[in-house]
This record gives structure tokens, C-alpha cells and sequence, in this order.
């Protein structure tokens, strides 16, 4: 069954927005009476049934809205650094929206090859994909900010920094704690810089490996992602 999205669904008589309802009715062929769903990206689905079959203001019965299968009890930051290919970023936003991250924040260090990004392009990416993997909820994207921003962001759990070095022993899958706040650090292709991992340290960040593979940024941070939710389903 289709899912749309407006963040402002509510139950009752409700007006899509000119997107979704050209998309349902030319896109889907949807009628009078077809039955889809709604998500308002703040983890509410609500099922709806189309009342008036207009290509830029559909209006539909919206039921009482129901929480998503996509909740967990803690909460799951990614920091990563653009990639100088865009769609290698927006591949990552994609496959992390798809298994469940609930903010990311993008940053510019020493090494990094590209520090501007077309943010509604990225969301486009993101809404897309929470809508292709039924959630009901859409991860908060930040614009790019300095790294040493995101070292004194207020954050309550665990904070990690992914760093390609002999001497980091220890790995995320071994150092995450199950239902603990996480957030990651992901490098750019050049990784970080020493300068930056020891001002990490200082700010609490604990440096670990994502496994023996040499991994590029964007796979890295699905690596991340991945890793926390499954050490949470185990």
C-alpha cells in the first residue's frame, strides 16, 4: 500500500499537498474511495481514504494515527563528512534512513573534499527513502558545520570517532552498549586528521575501528548505522 508523507497529517478531513496528490492521482492512478497511507514523519501512521480524487489538493479521511514499527529506546546520531561525489552521499542518507538513524549531521574537516550541499536535494533522498521502507519516521539532516562543532554538541551516551589507524584495537561492536545513546563520527576519504582525533579525546569521543576493511566514507557510515541497530536487536 502507498505511503505518503506530510509532516502536518492529522486525523480526520485532511488536504495533501500539491506533491503527493499529483503523485497519487497521476502517478498511482489512486480514485475516489482508494485506500493508502500516510506518515507524518514524527512517527505516526495514519490510514486514509481518498474523499476528493484532485491531482493538486487531494483530500482524504485520515483514521486516528498509529505508531510506527521504527522506534527505539535510544537515540542514534551519525556525523559524516559530504563525499566528493554527491551521489555517494546520498546513497549513504538512503540506505541509513532505510535502517534507522534518527539524526545526522554533516561537517567539514581538515581533509574534506566537498563543504557545500544541496539540502533539500539530500531531504528529497531521505523522504523517499522513509517512504520506501514504511517508516514512520524522517531522521533530522543538518547542514555542514565545522567539526570541532560537533565535538561540543550537548549529548547524553556514548560518543564514538571512526578512525583508519594500527593502533585502535578497539571496535564499535565491542564498545557500543545496547539502549545507550550512540553517536558516531564518520571521516572523509582523507580521514581525519591526528590533530582532530586528539581534540576528539579531549571533548570524550572514544576512537574505534569499523573492522579490518578498509572502507570508503559512505560505507563506513552505513557500517555505523548498521552495527548499532544490530547489537540492539541481538
Amino acid at each position: 500500500m502507498h505511503l505518503a508523507f506530510d509532516p502536518a497529517a492529522h486525523s480526520g478531513l485532511f488536504s495533501l499537498s500539491e506533491e503527493e496528490s499529483r503523485h497519487c492521482i497521476k502517478v498511482l492512478r489512486m480514485n475516489s474511495g482508494d485506500a493508502f497511507r500516510i506518515t507524518n514523519g514524527k512517527g505516526l501512521i495514519f490510514d486514509a481514504t481518498i474523499i476528493d480524487a484532485h491531482p493538486k489538493h487531494l483530500q482524504a479521511e485520515l483514521a486516528e494515527g498509529v505508531k510506527g514499527y521504527d522506534h527505539w529506546p535510544f537515540k542514534l546520531s551519525i556525523g559524516i563528512a559530504p563525499t566528493k561525489n554527491s551521489n555517494r552521499l546520498e546513497w549513504f542518507l538512503e540506505k541509513a534512513t532505510e535502517m534507522g538513524v534518527d539524526e545526522i549531521y554533516l561537517f567539514e574537516s581538515f581533509h574534506s573534499e566537498r563543504r557545500k550541499i544541496k539540502l533539500e536535494r539530500l531531504q528529497k533522498v531521505m523522504i523517499a527513502a522513509m517512504k520506501q521502507s514504511v517508516k514512520s519516521r524522517l531522521p533530522k539532516l543538518y547542514d555542514v558545520k565545522k567539526l570541532s562543532a560537533l565535538f561540543h554538541l550537548p549529548f547524553d551516551g556514548d560518543r564514538f570517532i571512526a578512525w583508519i589507524d594500527d593502533g585502535v584495537r578497539l571496535t564499535l561492536v565491542k564498545a557500543a552498549t545496547p539502549s545507550q545513546n550512540t553517536f558516531v563520527l564518520i571521516g572523509p576519504e582523507g580521514d581525519f586528521s591526528r590533530a582532530e582525533i586528539e581534540e576528539s579525546k579531549v571533548a570524550g569521543f572514544v576512537p574505534v575501528s569499523l573492522g579490518a576493511s578498509r572502507l570508503r566514507t559512505e560505507t563506513a557510515g552505513v557500517a555505523a548505522v548498521h552495527t548499532i541497530q544490530l547489537i540492539n536487536q541481538m
